[in-house]
């Protein structure tokens, strides 16, 4: 056999099979694999383990022999008493030696975990966990912003890198120690290490009623593709949708208020504007008007009169947008009301793929 995988080793050099199967040893690597787990509100499950302070996502060591994909079926059984397919890889995560801090005894090689997507699971899936007699003590569902809070640092990294590839629809991130090596653009903003918006009221068809004070106006404003515009703030990477206050010089009009703010915020200019509903906040009377409407051109980025912010201009899937927001059960009929006013709209559903930034002015 020739090889030349010793260091400062000659090419040609010939070894025996022992010899290649002793460096091949001696160069082997740890493996394991997680899951990544949501539920409807886009919380991430984390397991409370009765051997470690921190918690874990389900998952564990790789068995001799064994295929990280069936390794990771195994352990959502042996950990939380669900059979589940377990078929698509989110991100493979080299952890170099020196980044993990145990004993010189422990001899830690490196190791190569495998982060697997679990999917989103109903309140009926999750009612079918059935916890071991030990090792998990209990399991929580939590937001993502809070995961470095609740995982050790490499593995909250890691957790939220996952994350991120399977909300941009990009296939299997690479990382190297919980950082992907070709970081896309919500993982050099650091999407969702910061608080989600929250407005978990009821969603309703139609105007908000006159007793109510429409204090925002927010729109699904779509490219010619499906996808629609979102905006990300530039210091938390935080996700709003165009829009904002009403102001006395829109005298009155929704869609005078969001004609401004879209071209206030992200310079972007707007057609046939259709109205979806509102949410409410009936004990502060306020309501919350939401439109949508077809995007013609987006303009050179530019600074928000009313913050100071030059907001990150993404395109997103209707579905990639509502990840961004923790809106609660009402998520799925606004999202409903937002594919119908498409469809009015003449435009196609988005098809899955990763989100893009919008650098420079285009028209369609």
């Amino acid at each position: 056999m020739t090889t030349t995988s010793v260091p400062g080793e000659l090419p040609g050099t010939r070894m025996s099979d022992e010899a290649y199967g002793a460096l091949r040893a001696s160069a082997a690597l740890w493996a394991g694999t997680s899951v990544l787990i949501t539920n409807q509100l886009g919380q991430v499950l984390v397991q409370h383990v009765d051997y470690r302070d921190m918690c874990l996502l389900p998952g564990g060591a790789i068995d001799k022999g064994e295929s990280p994909a069936h390794s990771a079926a195994r352990e959502l059984m042996e950990e939380l008493g669900v059979t589940a397919p377990v078929d698509r890889c989110l991100a493979v995560d080299w952890v170099s030696p020196g980044s993990v801090s145990v004993p010189a005894a422990m001899r830690f090689p490196g190791e190569i975990l495998h982060v697997f997507d679990g999917g989103t699971w109903d309140d009926a899936r999750i009612s079918d966990i059935r916890l071991p007699p030990s090792e998990i003590t209990a399991i929580d569902f939590v937001e993502p912003a809070q995961l470095p809070d609740v995982l050790s640092p490499p593995d909250a990294r890691r957790a939220l890198s996952a994350l991120r590839a399977r909300l941009n629809s990009a296939g299997t991130a690479l990382l190297e120690n919980g950082q992907p090596i070709a970081p896309g653009i919500l993982d050099r903003l650091g999407v969702l290490r910061t608080a989600r918006p929250s407005y978990r009221y009821p969603w309703h068809p139609g105007p908000a009623p006159h007793d109510l004070t429409v204090t925002q106006v927010w729109g699904w404003l779509f490219a010619p593709d499906g996808r629609v515009l979102v905006l990300l703030e530039p210091d938390t990477a935080v996700a709003i949708l165009p829009g904002g206050t009403p102001e006395e010089q829109d005298q009155g009009d929704p869609v005078a208020t969001l004609r401004r703010e879209t071209d206030e915020e992200a310079a972007a200019r707007i057609i046939n504007p259709l109205l979806l509903g509102h949410v409410s906040a009936p004990a502060a009377r306020r309501g919350y008007m939401r439109y949508a409407a077809a995007l013609t051109e987006v303009g050179p980025a530019q600074p928000d009169p009313a913050t100071g912010h030059t907001y990150t201009r993404i395109l997103a899937t209707p579905e990639q947008a509502a990840e961004l927001f923790d809106w609660g059960p009402a998520t799925a009929h606004q999202l409903a009301a937002v594919h119908q006013a498409r469809r009015q709209l003449g435009l196609p559903r988005a098809a899955p793929q990763p989100v893009t930034e919008l650098t420079d002015p285009i028209t369609w």
